[in-house]
């Protein structure tokens, strides 16, 4: 299936390896990602706060471009912030005055939306968890895992779609369908992580940051599995200040769940931008690539029991 692709700002830096690790999985799926023409920053979080009507425009010029291309599967982003915005800019140009507002704003009416959707949510809804698991040659075996949402993926419900809005298990599916056996079902999953005010106020981030990591590791997990960006960077390149916050003295991997699909895909740990995390992930790799060879030495042994027990 096509899809317009709408990368966001930050696939072009912070969260590269987001960008990288998504096209891997889409690709191996055989699920095609067009880039949407000339597209611009949605806004995220400076452009609502201050007018309503300049970030809707900002979205819609997008989601405009997005529905000239005519893809059958719509408009994805990676993104949680992007995909929130692209949604309440839609669900706010339903009012006819508000539209009218926006369009003001544009150097031409806008068009017709395409339904917006994450990437994570694609997977589940276009693919499945079947197609997933056919694909996966490399199973996660043997390392306990975190999924952690963040807290736009979900909410507000009525606008994003995506699930129960306190407890979304998208991203639980995925992984066991790339053969995770121990995931954590997470009481914080979708709690804040402080977003974007650790500009303003670094402390109050480190410390919402901080109680996140401190909860992974009360419940023994080998990695923390994101789907948001700036999640992924305050649990990770700001871990350090997090966990100093909240004393604690462990640390612990935060991998992109695309990261992880990848691998159990098969796909070169080069391609899924694995060494641009700032906690290293070279446990954890090695963990699962031990518990993959326990599992096929044990096989082998069963096999070869069982044609000693059958042989005449």
């Amino acid at each position: 299936m096509n899809y317009a692709y709408y990368p966001g700002c930050s696939a072009l830096g912070s969260s590269e390896d987001y960008e990288r690790s998504t096209q891997a999985v889409c690709e191996a799926l055989g699920a095609r990602l067009a880039p949407v023409p000339d597209w611009n920053c949605c806004g995220s979080t400076p452009a609502h706060a201050v007018n309503t009507e300049l970030s809707a425009a900002l979205c819609a010029r997008n989601l405009s471009s997005a529905g000239r291309m005519r893809c059958e599967g719509g408009v994805l982003t990676s993104c949680p912030s992007c995909l929130s915005n692209l949604k309440m800019a839609a669900h706010r140009m339903e009012d006819a005055a508000f539209r009218q507002r926006v369009n003001e704003l544009l150097d031409a009416p806008a068009g017709d939306f395409p339904r917006s959707r994450s990437v994570m949510q694609m997977l589940l809804e276009d693919f499945g968890t079947e197609a997933i698991a056919r694909r996966m040659s490399r199973p996660l075996l043997g390392v306990r895992l975190v999924p952690y949402y963040g807290c736009l993926m979900s909410r507000p419900a009525e606008v994003m779609q995506f699930g129960n809005p306190e407890n979304p298990t998208a991203m639980e599916e995925l992984l066991r369908a790339c053969g995770a056996e121990d995931i954590v079902d997470f009481p914080a999953k979708t709690e804040c992580c402080g977003a974007s005010h650790g500009i303003p106020s670094q402390r109050m981030t480190s410390r919402l940051s901080g109680r996140i990591l401190a909860l992974a590791v009360d419940h023994g997990a080998d990695a923390i599995v994101a789907a948001c960006p700036l999640c992924q960077m305050n649990l990770d390149l700001r871990q350090e200040q997090a966990a100093r916050e909240v004393g604690l003295n462990a640390r612990i991997p935060v991998l992109y769940f695309t990261q992880l699909m990848g691998l159990a895909f098969g796909v070169e740990s080069a391609r899924l931008g694995l060494e641009k995390l700032c906690v290293s992930a070279h446990a954890l790799l090695d963990k699962i690539k031990q518990a993959r060879e326990d599992a096929a030495f044990g096989s082998r042994k069963a096999a070869a029991r069982h044609e000693a027990e059958v042989r005449p």
